[in-house]
Protein backbone atom coordinates (compact mmCIF):
# COMPACT_ATOMS: atom_id res chain seq x y z
CA UNK A 1 0.00 0.00 0.00
CA UNK A 2 1.14 3.32 -0.53
CA UNK A 3 0.33 6.31 2.08
CA UNK A 4 -3.09 7.76 2.34
CA UNK A 5 -1.72 11.32 2.42
CA UNK A 6 -2.00 13.79 5.64
CA UNK A 7 -3.74 10.25 7.23
CA UNK A 8 -1.37 6.86 7.24
CA UNK A 9 1.97 6.36 6.02
CA UNK A 10 2.49 3.05 4.28
CA UNK A 11 3.55 0.84 7.01
CA UNK A 12 0.07 2.04 8.99
CA UNK A 13 -1.97 0.81 5.95
CA UNK A 14 -0.45 -1.84 5.03
CA UNK A 15 -0.58 -3.33 8.99
CA UNK A 16 -4.00 -2.70 8.97
CA UNK A 17 -4.72 -4.48 5.51
CA UNK A 18 -3.15 -7.77 7.14
CA UNK A 19 -5.11 -7.07 10.36
CA UNK A 20 -8.14 -7.52 7.83
CA UNK A 21 -6.84 -10.87 6.26
CA UNK A 22 -5.90 -12.21 9.42
CA UNK A 23 -9.66 -11.92 11.21
CA UNK A 24 -10.95 -14.56 8.35
CA UNK A 25 -7.37 -16.13 7.54
CA UNK A 26 -5.74 -16.40 10.63
CA UNK A 27 -2.83 -18.52 8.96
CA UNK A 28 -2.54 -17.28 6.15
CA UNK A 29 0.98 -15.77 5.47
CA UNK A 30 0.47 -12.17 4.82
CA UNK A 31 3.91 -10.16 3.15
CA UNK A 32 4.09 -6.44 3.44
CA UNK A 33 5.76 -3.81 1.16
CA UNK A 34 6.38 -0.07 2.24
CA UNK A 35 6.60 1.76 -0.66
CA UNK A 36 7.17 5.08 -2.30
CA UNK A 37 7.20 6.72 -5.52
CA UNK A 38 9.93 8.20 -5.17
CA UNK A 39 9.05 11.31 -3.39
CA UNK A 40 8.69 11.72 0.51
CA UNK A 41 8.39 8.60 2.35
CA UNK A 42 11.28 7.24 0.01
CA UNK A 43 13.84 6.79 2.96
CA UNK A 44 11.15 5.46 5.37
CA UNK A 45 9.94 2.82 2.77
CA UNK A 46 13.68 1.46 2.44
CA UNK A 47 14.11 1.54 5.84
CA UNK A 48 11.39 -0.76 6.35
CA UNK A 49 12.84 -3.12 4.14
CA UNK A 50 16.54 -3.33 4.72
CA UNK A 51 19.35 -3.42 7.18
CA UNK A 52 20.50 0.13 7.06
CA UNK A 53 21.95 2.64 9.50
CA UNK A 54 20.97 6.58 9.98
CA UNK A 55 23.32 9.12 9.30
CA UNK A 56 22.73 12.78 10.67
CA UNK A 57 24.36 15.48 9.13
CA UNK A 58 24.32 19.80 9.64
CA UNK A 59 23.34 20.78 6.13
CA UNK A 60 21.39 23.85 4.54
CA UNK A 61 17.71 24.53 3.77
CA UNK A 62 16.08 25.61 0.74
CA UNK A 63 17.18 28.52 2.12
CA UNK A 64 20.74 28.07 3.28
CA UNK A 65 19.36 28.38 6.76
CA UNK A 66 21.42 25.90 9.12
CA UNK A 67 19.49 22.18 9.51
CA UNK A 68 19.96 18.81 10.52
CA UNK A 69 19.51 16.53 7.78
CA UNK A 70 19.71 13.35 7.64
CA UNK A 71 20.24 10.14 5.38
CA UNK A 72 20.65 6.30 5.39
CA UNK A 73 23.57 4.28 4.18
CA UNK A 74 23.89 0.00 3.93
CA UNK A 75 25.94 -1.15 6.72
CA UNK A 76 28.67 -1.99 4.42
CA UNK A 77 28.81 1.67 3.53
CA UNK A 78 28.79 0.90 -0.31
CA UNK A 79 25.51 2.22 -0.70
CA UNK A 80 23.38 5.81 -0.15
CA UNK A 81 19.48 6.39 0.14
CA UNK A 82 18.98 10.10 -0.04
CA UNK A 83 15.98 11.90 -0.28
CA UNK A 84 15.57 15.09 -1.64
CA UNK A 85 12.60 16.85 0.40
CA UNK A 86 14.72 16.08 3.50
CA UNK A 87 17.16 19.10 2.77
CA UNK A 88 15.05 20.81 -0.11
CA UNK A 89 11.69 20.10 0.51
CA UNK A 90 8.53 22.44 0.37
CA UNK A 91 7.55 21.19 4.05
CA UNK A 92 10.41 22.55 4.83
CA UNK A 93 9.70 26.48 4.55
CA UNK A 94 6.13 28.41 5.47
CA UNK A 95 3.99 29.82 2.84
CA UNK A 96 5.45 33.31 2.85
CA UNK A 97 9.12 31.41 2.18
CA UNK A 98 7.93 29.62 -1.32
CA UNK A 99 9.81 31.48 -3.80
CA UNK A 100 11.80 28.90 -6.73
CA UNK A 101 13.65 31.74 -7.58
CA UNK A 102 15.70 32.01 -4.52
CA UNK A 103 15.73 27.68 -3.15
CA UNK A 104 18.18 25.72 -3.64
CA UNK A 105 19.08 22.28 -3.11
CA UNK A 106 22.33 22.61 -2.23
CA UNK A 107 21.72 20.86 1.77
CA UNK A 108 20.61 18.12 -0.76
CA UNK A 109 23.72 18.29 -2.16
CA UNK A 110 25.82 18.07 1.26
CA UNK A 111 24.11 15.19 2.11
CA UNK A 112 25.34 13.39 -0.84
CA UNK A 113 29.34 14.54 -0.04
CA UNK A 114 28.59 13.38 3.41
CA UNK A 115 28.03 10.06 2.13
CA UNK A 116 30.76 10.30 -0.39
CA UNK A 117 33.33 10.77 2.71
CA UNK A 118 31.95 8.18 4.10
CA UNK A 119 33.02 5.84 1.14
CA UNK A 120 29.26 5.57 -0.56
CA UNK A 121 29.89 4.57 -4.01
CA UNK A 122 26.28 3.87 -5.05
CA UNK A 123 23.37 6.52 -4.29
CA UNK A 124 19.73 5.55 -4.47
CA UNK A 125 18.09 9.13 -4.20
CA UNK A 126 14.52 9.88 -4.18
CA UNK A 127 13.44 13.78 -5.78
CA UNK A 128 9.60 14.52 -5.28
CA UNK A 129 8.59 17.22 -3.05
CA UNK A 130 11.38 19.85 -4.11
CA UNK A 131 11.24 23.52 -2.91
CA UNK A 132 13.01 24.17 -5.74
CA UNK A 133 13.75 25.20 -9.17
CA UNK A 134 17.40 25.77 -9.46
CA UNK A 135 18.27 22.83 -12.00
CA UNK A 136 20.12 21.21 -9.34
CA UNK A 137 22.65 24.29 -9.33
CA UNK A 138 22.89 24.24 -5.70
CA UNK A 139 23.35 20.45 -5.01
CA UNK A 140 26.11 20.07 -7.89
CA UNK A 141 27.97 23.57 -6.17
CA UNK A 142 27.94 21.56 -3.20
CA UNK A 143 29.97 19.09 -4.99
CA UNK A 144 32.99 21.07 -6.73
CA UNK A 145 30.93 22.51 -9.92
CA UNK A 146 31.57 26.10 -10.32
CA UNK A 147 29.33 28.09 -12.26
CA UNK A 148 30.12 31.17 -14.54
CA UNK A 149 28.70 34.32 -16.12
CA UNK A 150 29.69 35.44 -19.54
CA UNK A 151 32.47 37.50 -18.00
CA UNK A 152 33.86 34.13 -15.97
CA UNK A 153 32.90 35.12 -12.91
CA UNK A 154 31.95 32.45 -10.39
CA UNK A 155 28.03 32.72 -9.47
CA UNK A 156 27.97 32.60 -5.48
CA UNK A 157 24.58 32.12 -6.00
CA UNK A 158 23.35 28.61 -6.48
CA UNK A 159 19.43 29.41 -7.13
CA UNK A 160 16.62 29.82 -9.32
CA UNK A 161 16.92 33.51 -10.39
CA UNK A 162 20.73 32.82 -11.80
CA UNK A 163 20.06 30.51 -14.64
CA UNK A 164 20.28 32.32 -17.00
CA UNK A 165 23.43 33.67 -16.10
CA UNK A 166 25.14 30.84 -16.09
CA UNK A 167 27.59 30.17 -19.32
CA UNK A 168 29.69 28.09 -18.05
CA UNK A 169 30.51 24.70 -16.17
CA UNK A 170 33.85 24.68 -14.83
CA UNK A 171 34.59 21.14 -13.48
CA UNK A 172 38.32 21.73 -12.20
CA UNK A 173 37.10 21.46 -8.42
CA UNK A 174 34.75 18.32 -9.01
CA UNK A 175 34.74 15.85 -6.08
CA UNK A 176 36.85 13.01 -8.00
CA UNK A 177 35.22 10.05 -6.17
CA UNK A 178 32.15 11.10 -8.33
CA UNK A 179 33.74 9.29 -11.52
CA UNK A 180 33.81 6.05 -9.62
CA UNK A 181 29.76 6.33 -8.85
CA UNK A 182 26.44 5.41 -9.92
CA UNK A 183 23.30 7.19 -9.17
CA UNK A 184 19.77 5.84 -9.31
CA UNK A 185 16.99 8.37 -9.55
CA UNK A 186 13.74 7.65 -8.48
CA UNK A 187 11.11 10.45 -10.18
CA UNK A 188 7.48 10.64 -9.52
CA UNK A 189 7.24 12.51 -12.37
CA UNK A 190 7.92 12.47 -16.18
CA UNK A 191 7.66 16.26 -17.32
CA UNK A 192 10.49 17.55 -19.52
CA UNK A 193 13.28 19.88 -18.00
CA UNK A 194 11.40 23.15 -19.95
CA UNK A 195 8.90 24.18 -22.38
CA UNK A 196 4.79 23.89 -21.47
CA UNK A 197 4.78 20.92 -19.77
CA UNK A 198 8.07 21.45 -18.29
CA UNK A 199 9.57 21.95 -14.93
CA UNK A 200 8.57 25.58 -14.49
CA UNK A 201 5.16 26.03 -16.19
CA UNK A 202 3.69 22.74 -14.62
CA UNK A 203 5.42 22.91 -11.05
CA UNK A 204 6.46 26.06 -10.19
CA UNK A 205 3.23 27.69 -9.23
CA UNK A 206 2.89 25.24 -6.73
CA UNK A 207 6.35 26.06 -5.04
CA UNK A 208 5.27 30.03 -4.37
CA UNK A 209 6.02 31.37 -8.49
CA UNK A 210 3.67 34.03 -9.90
CA UNK A 211 3.50 35.08 -13.88
CA UNK A 212 6.43 37.03 -13.46
CA UNK A 213 8.90 34.82 -11.58
CA UNK A 214 7.64 31.67 -13.89
CA UNK A 215 8.59 33.56 -17.17
CA UNK A 216 12.21 34.37 -15.25
CA UNK A 217 12.34 31.01 -14.11
CA UNK A 218 11.68 29.17 -18.17
CA UNK A 219 13.96 31.82 -19.97
CA UNK A 220 16.45 30.48 -17.33
CA UNK A 221 15.73 27.29 -18.27
CA UNK A 222 15.48 27.31 -21.17
CA UNK A 223 19.13 29.16 -21.25
CA UNK A 224 20.57 26.47 -19.15
CA UNK A 225 19.57 23.81 -21.03
CA UNK A 226 21.43 25.29 -24.00
CA UNK A 227 24.95 25.61 -21.59
CA UNK A 228 23.99 21.79 -20.54
CA UNK A 229 24.32 20.32 -23.90
CA UNK A 230 27.29 22.91 -24.92
CA UNK A 231 29.17 21.17 -21.83
CA UNK A 232 27.92 17.35 -21.31
CA UNK A 233 26.79 16.96 -25.41
CA UNK A 234 23.37 15.88 -23.53
CA UNK A 235 20.29 17.96 -24.82
CA UNK A 236 17.88 17.38 -21.76
CA UNK A 237 15.17 20.38 -22.97
CA UNK A 238 12.40 17.87 -23.75
CA UNK A 239 13.51 14.87 -21.96
CA UNK A 240 11.32 12.80 -19.88
CA UNK A 241 11.41 13.12 -16.08
CA UNK A 242 14.39 15.54 -17.04
CA UNK A 243 11.52 18.00 -14.85
CA UNK A 244 11.25 16.38 -12.02
CA UNK A 245 12.25 18.58 -8.95
CA UNK A 246 12.99 21.66 -10.76
CA UNK A 247 15.47 20.45 -13.10
CA UNK A 248 16.99 18.12 -10.50
CA UNK A 249 16.37 15.29 -12.95
CA UNK A 250 17.91 16.74 -15.60
CA UNK A 251 20.77 17.72 -14.22
CA UNK A 252 21.67 14.76 -12.46
CA UNK A 253 21.28 12.89 -15.83
CA UNK A 254 23.47 15.09 -17.29
CA UNK A 255 26.37 15.92 -15.29
CA UNK A 256 26.68 12.61 -12.99
CA UNK A 257 25.04 10.41 -15.91
CA UNK A 258 22.34 9.37 -13.11
CA UNK A 259 19.58 6.57 -14.39
CA UNK A 260 16.56 8.24 -14.13
CA UNK A 261 14.04 6.01 -13.29
CA UNK A 262 10.08 6.17 -12.47
CA UNK A 263 9.99 5.52 -8.46
CA UNK A 264 8.27 2.87 -8.22
CA UNK A 265 9.56 0.53 -10.65
CA UNK A 266 13.55 1.50 -9.34
CA UNK A 267 11.86 0.58 -5.66
CA UNK A 268 10.09 -2.70 -6.62
CA UNK A 269 13.31 -3.82 -8.87
CA UNK A 270 15.45 -2.65 -4.79
CA UNK A 271 12.57 -5.11 -3.35
CA UNK A 272 13.00 -7.74 -5.60
CA UNK A 273 9.38 -7.73 -5.96
CA UNK A 274 8.72 -10.49 -9.30
CA UNK A 275 10.59 -13.12 -7.12
CA UNK A 276 9.03 -12.00 -3.75
CA UNK A 277 5.14 -12.41 -5.04
CA UNK A 278 5.80 -15.45 -6.92
CA UNK A 279 3.58 -17.39 -4.79
CA UNK A 280 0.88 -15.03 -3.41
CA UNK A 281 -2.57 -15.47 -4.57
CA UNK A 282 -3.75 -12.17 -4.41
CA UNK A 283 -1.81 -8.46 -4.35
CA UNK A 284 -3.77 -5.58 -2.54
CA UNK A 285 -2.27 -1.80 -2.95
CA UNK A 286 -3.53 1.12 -2.02
CA UNK A 287 -3.74 5.07 -2.39
CA UNK A 288 -5.36 8.21 -0.48
CA UNK A 289 -7.28 8.85 -3.99
CA UNK A 290 -7.31 7.10 -7.18
CA UNK A 291 -8.96 7.73 -10.47
CA UNK A 292 -7.30 7.91 -14.47
CA UNK A 293 -4.15 9.67 -13.03
CA UNK A 294 -3.26 6.46 -11.21
CA UNK A 295 -2.58 4.90 -14.23
CA UNK A 296 0.44 7.41 -14.86
CA UNK A 297 3.27 5.59 -13.05
CA UNK A 298 1.75 6.07 -9.48
CA UNK A 299 2.37 3.15 -7.25
CA UNK A 300 -0.64 1.02 -7.48
CA UNK A 301 -0.41 0.80 -11.00
CA UNK A 302 3.28 0.26 -11.16
CA UNK A 303 2.63 -2.63 -8.75
CA UNK A 304 -0.97 -3.75 -10.36
CA UNK A 305 1.39 -3.57 -13.84
CA UNK A 306 4.19 -6.47 -12.15
CA UNK A 307 1.39 -8.59 -10.58
CA UNK A 308 -0.30 -9.31 -14.05
CA UNK A 309 2.86 -10.35 -15.66
CA UNK A 310 2.45 -13.19 -13.03
CA UNK A 311 -1.44 -13.50 -13.79
CA UNK A 312 -2.19 -12.27 -9.77
CA UNK A 313 -5.16 -10.60 -9.58
CA UNK A 314 -4.39 -7.09 -7.80
CA UNK A 315 -6.87 -5.42 -5.75
CA UNK A 316 -6.97 -1.09 -5.39
CA UNK A 317 -8.14 0.54 -1.95
CA UNK A 318 -8.34 4.05 -2.01
CA UNK A 319 -10.23 6.58 0.71
CA UNK A 320 -11.69 8.30 -2.87
CA UNK A 321 -12.22 6.88 -6.26
CA UNK A 322 -13.29 8.29 -9.36
CA UNK A 323 -13.03 6.90 -12.82
CA UNK A 324 -14.02 3.35 -11.62
CA UNK A 325 -14.08 1.92 -15.07
CA UNK A 326 -11.22 3.55 -16.75
CA UNK A 327 -9.31 1.66 -13.34
CA UNK A 328 -11.21 -1.86 -13.95
CA UNK A 329 -10.35 -1.85 -17.57
CA UNK A 330 -6.43 -0.82 -17.15
CA UNK A 331 -6.30 -4.46 -14.88
CA UNK A 332 -7.37 -4.33 -11.23
CA UNK A 333 -9.23 -7.05 -10.31
CA UNK A 334 -11.40 -4.95 -7.84
CA UNK A 335 -11.14 -0.69 -7.13
CA UNK A 336 -12.60 -0.07 -3.27
CA UNK A 337 -13.34 2.94 -1.66
CA UNK A 338 -13.16 2.26 1.97
CA UNK A 339 -15.36 5.01 3.16
CA UNK A 340 -18.50 4.58 3.65
CA UNK A 341 -21.16 6.75 1.88
CA UNK A 342 -21.79 9.86 3.94
CA UNK A 343 -18.66 9.79 6.00
CA UNK A 344 -17.44 13.19 6.34
CA UNK A 345 -14.22 14.19 5.35
CA UNK A 346 -12.94 15.27 8.39
CA UNK A 347 -13.84 11.50 10.15
CA UNK A 348 -12.23 9.77 6.57
CA UNK A 349 -9.22 11.60 6.66
CA UNK A 350 -8.72 10.57 10.72
CA UNK A 351 -5.68 7.87 11.33
CA UNK A 352 -7.99 5.37 13.53
CA UNK A 353 -10.94 5.67 11.23
CA UNK A 354 -8.84 4.93 7.93
CA UNK A 355 -7.12 1.90 9.77
CA UNK A 356 -10.63 0.72 10.68
CA UNK A 357 -12.28 0.61 7.48
CA UNK A 358 -9.09 -0.72 5.71
CA UNK A 359 -9.45 -3.62 7.72
CA UNK A 360 -13.17 -3.66 7.34
CA UNK A 361 -13.08 -3.68 4.01
CA UNK A 362 -10.03 -5.92 3.90
CA UNK A 363 -12.33 -8.74 6.13
CA UNK A 364 -15.32 -8.24 3.43
CA UNK A 365 -12.74 -8.91 0.46
CA UNK A 366 -11.43 -11.93 2.19
CA UNK A 367 -15.24 -13.64 2.74
CA UNK A 368 -15.70 -13.12 -0.61
CA UNK A 369 -12.57 -14.77 -1.56
CA UNK A 370 -13.73 -17.70 1.23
Amino acid sequence: MDSFKGCLGSDEANKAAERGVLDVFPDAEVVKFPVSDGGEGLLNAFSHLFSLKKVTVRVHNPLMKPMDGYYYMTEDGATAFVELAVASGLPLLDESERNPLVTTTYGTGELIADALHHGCRNFVIGIGGSATNDAALGLLRALGFCFKDKDGNELNDCSGRVLKEVMRVDKEHVFPELEECKFEVACDVSNPFCGEDGAVRVFAPQKGADEMMIKQLEDGMQSFSNVVAETTGKDIARMPGAGAAGGVGGSLYAFLNAQLKPGIELMLDKLDFDNKIGEAILVITGEGSADRQTLMGKVPSGIMKRAMKQHIPTVLLAGIVNDLKTLQDAGFRQVICINPSGMSTAEMMRADTAKHNIRQVVGDLMNRLR
